[in-house]
């Protein structure tokens, strides 16, 4: 399993890695607002992460790391 870290702070909320994630578990955070006044991308189903890194791959900012 693989294991998905998001510097929350330093989201903008593109939503990149949203579309990117083939199992489609990361999804902007609905009841959360960063420091900088987005929405920030989390994980839903840590469980069903392929370690594909493609959110990571796809983030504009570096703010996701895959550990696998």
């Amino acid at each position: 399993m693989a294991k998905l870290t998001f510097k929350t702070d330093l989201c903008k909320g593109c939503g990149l890695c949203v579309k990117a994630c083939p199992k489609g578990i990361i999804v902007l955070a609905k009841d959360k607002i960063n420091k900088k006044g987005h929405s920030p991308a989390e994980i839903t189903d840590a469980e069903k992460c392929i370690g594909c890194a493609f959110c990571a791959t796809m983030c504009p900012d570096c703010i996701i790391t895959v550990e696998k």
